[in-house]
Protein backbone atom coordinates (compact mmCIF):
# COMPACT_ATOMS: atom_id res chain seq x y z
CA UNK A 1 0.00 0.00 0.00
CA UNK A 2 1.19 3.53 -0.69
CA UNK A 3 2.35 5.81 2.11
CA UNK A 4 1.07 9.40 2.27
CA UNK A 5 2.64 12.26 4.17
CA UNK A 6 0.00 14.74 5.26
CA UNK A 7 0.15 18.14 6.91
CA UNK A 8 -2.81 18.11 9.29
CA UNK A 9 -3.39 20.77 11.91
CA UNK A 10 0.23 21.86 11.67
CA UNK A 11 1.64 18.38 12.26
CA UNK A 12 3.02 15.83 9.87
CA UNK A 13 1.24 12.49 9.66
CA UNK A 14 2.32 9.37 7.81
CA UNK A 15 -0.55 7.20 6.60
CA UNK A 16 -0.39 3.88 4.81
CA UNK A 17 -3.62 3.22 2.93
CA UNK A 18 -5.12 2.70 -0.50
CA UNK A 19 -5.02 5.68 -2.89
CA UNK A 20 -8.81 5.91 -3.09
CA UNK A 21 -9.39 6.02 0.67
CA UNK A 22 -11.52 9.10 1.42
CA UNK A 23 -9.74 11.72 3.47
CA UNK A 24 -12.65 11.68 5.94
CA UNK A 25 -11.91 8.04 6.77
CA UNK A 26 -8.22 8.81 7.27
CA UNK A 27 -9.03 11.72 9.58
CA UNK A 28 -11.56 9.83 11.67
CA UNK A 29 -10.32 6.23 11.57
CA UNK A 30 -6.54 6.60 11.41
CA UNK A 31 -5.98 9.92 13.19
CA UNK A 32 -9.01 9.96 15.50
CA UNK A 33 -9.96 13.50 14.47
CA UNK A 34 -13.69 13.42 14.93
CA UNK A 35 -14.58 17.04 14.15
CA UNK A 36 -15.49 16.20 10.55
CA UNK A 37 -18.59 14.03 10.52
CA UNK A 38 -19.88 11.43 8.10
CA UNK A 39 -23.21 12.78 6.87
CA UNK A 40 -24.45 11.97 3.40
CA UNK A 41 -21.26 10.46 1.95
CA UNK A 42 -21.97 12.36 -1.29
CA UNK A 43 -20.33 15.74 -0.51
CA UNK A 44 -23.75 17.40 -0.32
CA UNK A 45 -24.35 18.09 3.39
CA UNK A 46 -21.14 19.78 4.59
CA UNK A 47 -20.77 17.74 7.78
CA UNK A 48 -17.36 16.50 6.67
CA UNK A 49 -15.95 19.93 5.78
CA UNK A 50 -12.32 20.69 6.52
CA UNK A 51 -10.06 23.51 5.42
CA UNK A 52 -7.59 22.76 2.66
CA UNK A 53 -5.18 25.65 2.35
CA UNK A 54 -7.78 27.82 4.10
CA UNK A 55 -10.72 26.91 1.87
CA UNK A 56 -13.63 24.75 3.01
CA UNK A 57 -13.72 21.40 1.24
CA UNK A 58 -15.73 18.25 1.71
CA UNK A 59 -13.61 15.29 2.77
CA UNK A 60 -15.99 12.35 2.34
CA UNK A 61 -15.34 11.86 -1.36
CA UNK A 62 -11.84 13.35 -1.57
CA UNK A 63 -9.29 10.56 -2.02
CA UNK A 64 -6.14 10.80 0.05
CA UNK A 65 -4.11 10.58 -3.15
CA UNK A 66 -5.45 14.00 -4.21
CA UNK A 67 -4.14 15.85 -1.15
CA UNK A 68 -0.47 16.25 -2.03
CA UNK A 69 1.28 18.71 0.27
CA UNK A 70 -1.83 20.77 1.05
CA UNK A 71 -2.31 22.17 4.54
CA UNK A 72 -5.33 20.49 6.10
CA UNK A 73 -7.14 21.94 9.11
CA UNK A 74 -9.88 20.15 11.01
CA UNK A 75 -12.10 21.52 13.76
CA UNK A 76 -9.56 20.24 16.30
CA UNK A 77 -6.81 22.25 14.63
CA UNK A 78 -8.62 25.53 15.22
CA UNK A 79 -8.02 25.41 18.97
CA UNK A 80 -4.85 27.20 20.12
CA UNK A 81 -2.05 25.42 21.96
CA UNK A 82 -3.37 27.07 25.13
CA UNK A 83 -6.80 25.52 24.55
CA UNK A 84 -8.50 28.71 23.39
CA UNK A 85 -11.21 28.26 20.78
CA UNK A 86 -11.00 29.96 17.41
CA UNK A 87 -13.01 33.20 17.39
CA UNK A 88 -15.61 31.67 15.04
CA UNK A 89 -16.09 28.68 17.34
CA UNK A 90 -16.56 30.98 20.32
CA UNK A 91 -19.07 33.16 18.48
CA UNK A 92 -21.14 30.11 17.52
CA UNK A 93 -21.29 29.18 21.21
CA UNK A 94 -22.04 32.73 22.35
CA UNK A 95 -24.83 33.12 19.77
CA UNK A 96 -26.25 29.69 20.64
CA UNK A 97 -25.97 28.75 16.98
CA UNK A 98 -25.92 25.05 17.70
CA UNK A 99 -28.64 22.57 18.34
CA UNK A 100 -27.63 18.94 17.96
CA UNK A 101 -24.18 20.00 16.76
CA UNK A 102 -23.94 17.56 13.86
CA UNK A 103 -23.72 20.28 11.20
CA UNK A 104 -21.58 22.53 13.39
CA UNK A 105 -18.26 21.30 12.02
CA UNK A 106 -19.27 22.19 8.47
CA UNK A 107 -20.83 25.50 9.47
CA UNK A 108 -17.72 26.62 11.37
CA UNK A 109 -15.28 25.52 8.67
CA UNK A 110 -17.38 27.15 5.93
CA UNK A 111 -17.64 30.37 7.95
CA UNK A 112 -13.88 30.52 8.41
CA UNK A 113 -13.37 29.88 4.70
CA UNK A 114 -15.87 32.62 3.81
CA UNK A 115 -14.28 35.14 6.17
CA UNK A 116 -10.81 34.27 4.84
CA UNK A 117 -12.03 35.34 1.39
CA UNK A 118 -14.37 38.15 2.41
CA UNK A 119 -14.12 39.58 5.93
CA UNK A 120 -17.34 41.60 5.50
CA UNK A 121 -19.89 39.41 3.71
CA UNK A 122 -23.46 40.57 3.26
CA UNK A 123 -26.51 38.39 3.96
CA UNK A 124 -26.66 36.99 0.42
CA UNK A 125 -22.97 36.04 0.48
CA UNK A 126 -23.40 34.33 3.86
CA UNK A 127 -26.44 32.39 2.70
CA UNK A 128 -24.72 31.39 -0.55
CA UNK A 129 -21.58 30.25 1.30
CA UNK A 130 -23.57 28.14 3.76
CA UNK A 131 -25.84 26.67 1.08
CA UNK A 132 -23.90 23.39 0.98
CA UNK A 133 -24.32 22.83 4.72
CA UNK A 134 -27.47 21.13 5.89
CA UNK A 135 -28.95 21.79 9.33
CA UNK A 136 -31.97 19.72 10.17
CA UNK A 137 -32.53 21.37 13.55
CA UNK A 138 -33.62 24.70 12.11
CA UNK A 139 -30.84 26.81 13.63
CA UNK A 140 -30.30 28.75 10.41
CA UNK A 141 -31.26 32.15 11.82
CA UNK A 142 -28.82 31.81 14.72
CA UNK A 143 -26.11 30.45 12.43
CA UNK A 144 -26.40 33.44 10.09
CA UNK A 145 -26.34 35.77 13.09
CA UNK A 146 -23.20 34.02 14.35
CA UNK A 147 -21.49 34.48 10.98
CA UNK A 148 -22.35 38.19 11.01
CA UNK A 149 -21.05 38.53 14.57
CA UNK A 150 -17.87 36.66 13.69
CA UNK A 151 -17.28 38.96 10.72
CA UNK A 152 -17.52 41.98 13.02
CA UNK A 153 -15.24 40.50 15.66
CA UNK A 154 -12.38 39.26 13.48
Amino acid sequence: MPIYHLNINGSKSKIETEADTPLLYVLRDYLELNGPKFGCGLAQCGSCNILINGTASTSCMLPISAIGDAEITTLEGLVSDEGKLHAVQQVFINEQATQCGYCLNGMVMTTISLLNKNPSPDDVEIINALEGNLCRCGSHTRIIKAVKTAAKSL
